[in-house]
């Protein structure tokens, strides 16, 4: 027999249950939210009758809902984590996104476990040890090329998913603690302070500032839509979009331009299929420029690039459309071949190269220019500025409104039975219901009608989740069926294959850990395997670890240590680098923010860049040994 075609998972944000069903209506085939508790985003909680309604209306389309329960929990936390594990999973959800491997020595429901990006998974070592300890789908960090992609998928199991869109955290995730260290709010614990997107300036070993107040540690967004089919090629299975504190403008944006781009390799390649049912259509035409993004860059994924960070602004500075040629009170008239509207965003860089925004109250095409129009006389563009849109009204507008239709293929056949008709539907996941209709058949006087009418009744799914994609009349003659008769036998069996759909569906199982416990890759961990809990300190004790330090938000740590670990480098952003220039040698740089002072150290060989600062936090020294 040929081997079943390979499904193509598209992965979407949910900030909230509304949000998750318009990513779903928009081509999602998985969407992943936060529950009640313990999200890596804490501000985007929800309730577990939100999660069902979700879930709910996801199976119709045989897509999933990940629930992320993915912070490091504190001892009195673990009873509240299991039990909103079990809560979920009665709810419907389909699988728990985690970090903390507490959680695998509580009682959990027989839930499938995905590994959070938290876990930091950037080689084949730590991916085969999550797969055999029972993690279904791993998300690999965003750091990993095409080759590095590759060999893990050619020795593992589980699903592998990577990010292809949305912002990039500066730090390998699960290992950044910056912004806990600085402000108490710990990243591991869904309260990042974004301490990354902050000015600084960048001071050599002799205290030269070769950048001042610049986004040093800011990155642009990623996207790879350049990538995907390369990405598919190395082995990703999952294509994820970041943004589960993004709004639904951006999710409906975003989610359906990577459900038509993967639609399009899909449908060029029959090795693979969909992961959910249903084709969608949309009102308006997918751009990611239109919505939040600081830049593009596909990150690493085809090796080191110059230009991955956004060092000007980490706002959304939107696509270039004009130069200011002069302004007035209230107005300024730019060159411009792009239209513009009332109610557009725009913005620019004033002299202090700080990103500056104004709302056009009205647009005036003008022989070449626009004249806009501006409440806020105080801050008029210069002559000479560039201008940005970063807010196309009309673009928001169709957004705003009802902007997709997803619907499922079903193959209709009517037929004849002994007593009456029968109509049978068999959508593309080869699910098939029937409806009967006992009544006394009655030659039809005009056989073309009869069977034209017969063919439109049929066909009206339009309410439906459903859309006809062929009609088969199986009778011996044309039949008269009064058009009431027709209309409930089809809703019947419309109703029949909703059941049989929700019958069908079935939802992954928790993979099994073997047995004896596999050991993990190495025999210690530093405050970086964030551990808080002693479940957590049971699990890797119980898998080889013979050392393990606290996590960092235990507050143990009082020296000076690496709070972030990152590919991006700013020797090499400005041309520093000893690759580059071979009489240079990686020497330490100083991030200066305020009166605070970051060490920056440099591992050449892993081309690595470290951020060495104090916890401000930090309660007394301790390394804590299992």
């Amino acid at each position: 027999m040929p081997a079943s075609p390979s499904k193509l998972e598209l992965l979407a944000p949910a900030r909230n249950a509304d949000i998750g069903i318009a990513a779903i209506r928009h081509g999602a085939d998985a969407v992943y939210i936060g529950g009640p508790a313990f999200g890596a985003r804490s501000a985007a909680g929800n309730t577990v009758a939100d999660i069902e309604r979700l879930a709910n209306f996801a199976h119709r389309y045989s897509a999933q809902v990940f629930v992320a329960l993915n912070t490091i929990l504190r001892d009195d936390e673990l009873e509240a984590a299991a039990r909103i594990a079990h809560e979920v999973y009665a709810a419907g959800a389909d699988a728990l996104i985690i970090q903390d491997m507490g959680l695998l020595e509580l009682d959990l429901p027989p839930i499938a476990l995905h590994a959070s990006t938290q876990t930091d998974i950037r080689d084949l070592a730590k991916a085969q040890f999550l797969e055999r300890v029972g993690f279904s789908q791993l998300v690999l960090a965003r750091e990993l090329s095409l080759k590095q992609i590759a060999e893990i998928a050619a020795q593992t199991e589980a699903t592998l998913e990577f990010f292809i869109h949305g912002a990039l955290c500066v730090s390998y995730s699960g290992q950044c603690t910056i912004s806990h260290a600085l402000t108490g709010r710990s990243a591991n614990r869904g309260e990042c302070a974004q301490t990354c997107r902050l000015p600084y300036s960048l001071a050599t070993p002799d205290g030269t500032v070769i950048a001042t107040n610049k986004h040093l540690l800011s990155l642009k967004d990623n996207d790879q839509t350049a990538n995907l089919q390369a990405l598919i090629d190395a082995g990703i299975r999952s294509f994820k979009i970041e943004g589960r504190l993004k709004d639904i403008a951006y999710v409906k944006n975003i989610t359906a331009h990577y459900r038509r781009e993967l639609d399009r390799i899909i449908d060029a390649s029959p090795g693979f299929t969909r992961a959910s049912a249903g084709r969608c259509s949309f009102a308006f035409m997918p751009d990611p420029g239109k919505t939040f993004n600081r830049g593009a860059t596909d990150y690493f994924v085809n090796g080191r690039r110059s230009d991955i960070s956004s060092f000007d602004t980490p706002k959304f500075a939107g696509a270039a459309i004009g130069i200011v040629v002069c302004h007035g009170p209230g107005h300024f008239d730019v060159m411009s071949t792009s239209p513009l509207n009332n109610g557009d965003g725009i913005s620019f860089f004033d002299e202090h190269g700080e990103l500056l925004g104004l709302r056009i109250n009205r647009a005036e095409a003008r022989n070449g220019t626009w004249r806009l129009h501006v409440s806020d006389n105080s801050s008029l563009p210069a002559a000479g500025t560039e201008i940005f849109r970063n807010l196309d009204h009309a673009f928001e507008k169709q957004l705003a409104a009802d902007s997709a239709e997803r619907r499922i293929g079903v193959r209709m056949r009517f037929a004849e039975t002994a007593d009456g008709f029968m109509l049978q539907l068999t959508d593309e996941e080869n699910i098939r219901a029937e409806a009967h209709l006992i009544c006394t058949k009655e030659a039809a006087t005009n056989s073309e009608r009869a069977a034209a009418t017969l063919h439109q009744q049929l066909g009206k799914l339009g309410a439906t989740i459903l859309t006809p994609v062929a009609i088969e009349i199986d009778t011996s003659t044309p039949w008269y069926l009064p058009t009431a008769a027709l209309n409930a036998l089809r809703r019947k069996a419309v109703e029949a294959l909703e059941a049989a759909r929700h019958q069908a569906y079935s939802r992954p199982r928790r993979r099994s850990a073997i047995d004896p416990p596999a050991r993990y890759p190495d025999s210690a961990l530093s405050y970086l395997g964030n551990v808080l809990n002693v479940k957590a300190r049971a699990f890797y004790a119980r898998h080889g670890v013979t050392l393990i330090d606290a996590a960092f938000e235990a507050d143990l740590e009082d020296r000076e240590v690496a709070l972030m670990t990152t590919k991006h480098c700013l020797r090499y952003s400005f041309n520093l680098c000893p690759k580059q220039v071979s009489h240079l040698r990686p020497e330490p740089m100083t991030l200066i923010q305020g009166e605070e002072r970051l060490l920056l150290r440099f591992d050449c060989k892993k081309c690595e860049m470290q951020v060495f600062g104090k916890n401000n936090r930090a309660i007394k020294p301790a390394a804590i040994s299992a």
